[in-house]
């Protein structure tokens, strides 16, 4: 079994927010001199958990917290999570580019970092000369850093702008160069963060084919950090879900992006209503008749052949008659593969209630194993060919279906027409 390359032990990492500093230079004076000596900071206080969304009581917040993880050698490891879940931070910490609060990481290797567009370039300098700097930086000598040369400005695609200064880069030409420099440049462990993203499809193909050459072939450790589902999965065998600063989960790739998507979908299955509806509607409606809640009425988990059960609350706005209730259902993945719909047929308004309720049944589903989600929509019309749509929600509710029956049908995509069957009540607060 290969050895740790990097073990990183009751790692975190706090931050001040607001004005950095004790508030006086004696205290900062202080403070330096205890970090000196090797001794705890004595003004640092008990921070809260990083939350980005939320204000806090204190001004001091833990972007990481107690991390402790083993990366082995040719390993490459997808590190994901939300905004402000402590990626960046980590990677920070790892490069050496700041220091953790506590905790303490060992390495066996040079580490090439890519953090961020530019990381390490000068933008005075020319490509050639940042190609040099940097593989300084790494430790390299200028002779082995010149038998690399033609095959990093060939990688980068840059070759007629490799004598110009970096300032006048593009931010794809700067992503392009500088991960073909961390890429050859032979660092034991490679970091790489959300920047591949800046770059184009074809560079984004040849990155992701390098990283598993150099994994593979030539048994280096890959660090890598990115929001795109597709390139964690296809690149990495192992992940690390962070949130709030701690790992959340730790183990194979495809359990941990699941449990990523699951929790970013914004389930709203078990709630009875819905106060704010707007952060999963789309703006391209009329919305004579408005979606305001929504919750599932069968468990979460349910077999193949169940009928899948839901309550539409909603609110008519302007006096129609009658309309139809859509949804629509994707499969957890990458951009949510759709693989099945079902609508009612007409249902008449109450004539007395501006405010009232649906409950929505599709009878068989005949869904394969696997995590979904639904997108319900109102409006009237032909569904196959045009409808007016009056309002859309996306990723509501979500279902899991865990056992295949023997009248299991296996269709990968299903339309199912108005195989369901719809009840209109009074609104239920």
């Amino acid at each position: 079994m290969s050895q740790p390359i990097i073990r990183i032990e009751n790692l975190s990492k706090q931050y001040r927010l607001g004005t950095v500093g004790t508030g006086t230079l004696r205290n900062d004076l202080k403070r330096w001199w205890c970090r000196v000596r090797g001794k705890e900071d004595p003004f640092l206080k008990i921070g809260e958990t990083n939350v980005r969304s939320s204000k806090g009581e204190s001004e001091y917040v833990w972007a990481l917290k107690d991390i402790n993880l083993e990366v082995n050698q040719g390993e490459v490891l997808g590190i994901i999570g939300r905004n402000g879940a402590g990626k960046s931070t980590l990677l920070k910490i790892l490069s050496k580019v700041t220091g953790p609060t506590t905790g303490r990481i060992d390495y066996n290797g040079r580490i090439g970092s890519l953090l961020e567009v530019g990381t390490g370039f000068h933008p005075e300098l020319t490509g050639k000369e940042n190609i040099f700097l940097n593989g300084a930086i790494l430790g390299m000598t200028k002779a082995e850093i010149n038998r690399k040369l033609d095959e990093i400005v060939d990688f980068a695609g840059v070759e007629r702008y490799i004598d110009t200064p970096v300032k006048r880069y593009s931010s794809g030409m700067t992503v392009r160069l500088g991960f073909a420099v961390a890429a050859h440049l032979e660092p034991e462990i490679l970091v790489v963060d959300e920047v591949l993203a800046v770059g184009d499809a074809e560079f984004q193909k040849k990155a992701i084919g390098k990283m598993q050459d150099v994994s593979r072939k030539q048994g280096r450790t890959v660090l890598f950090v990115s929001h795109n589902m597709e390139s964690i999965r296809n690149l990495c065998k192992r992940g690390v879900l962070l949130s709030n600063g701690s790992v959340e989960k730790n183990g194979d790739i495809e359990d941990v992006v699941n449990d990523y998507i699951i929790d970013n979908l914004k389930s709203v299955g078990d709630c009875r209503k819905i106060d704010k509806m707007q952060d999963y509607r789309i703006s391209a409606t009329t919305k004579e008749i408005e979606i305001t809640g929504l919750k599932r009425i069968n468990e979460y988990s349910i077999d193949s052949c169940d009928s899948l059960e839901f309550l539409v609350y909603l609110k008519k706005n302007e006096n129609i008659e009658k309309f139809q209730i859509m949804s629509l259902i994707n499969e957890v993945s990458v951009g949510g593969t759709r693989v099945g719909m079902a609508y009612s047929e007409p249902i008449q308004c109450p004539i007395d209630e501006n405010r009232f309720t649906v409950r929505f049944k599709i009878l068989n589903h005949n869904l394969a194993k696997g995590k979904y989600i639904l997108d319900i929509w109102a409006g009237v019309g032909d569904v196959r060919s045009s409808i007016k749509y009056y309002d859309a929600v996306y990723e509501t509710i979500t279902f899991e279906v865990k056992k295949i029956k023997d009248s299991f049908i296996n269709e990968w995509h299903h339309y199912w027409g108005n195989n369901c069957y719809t009840n209109v009540s009074a609104n239920l607060e």
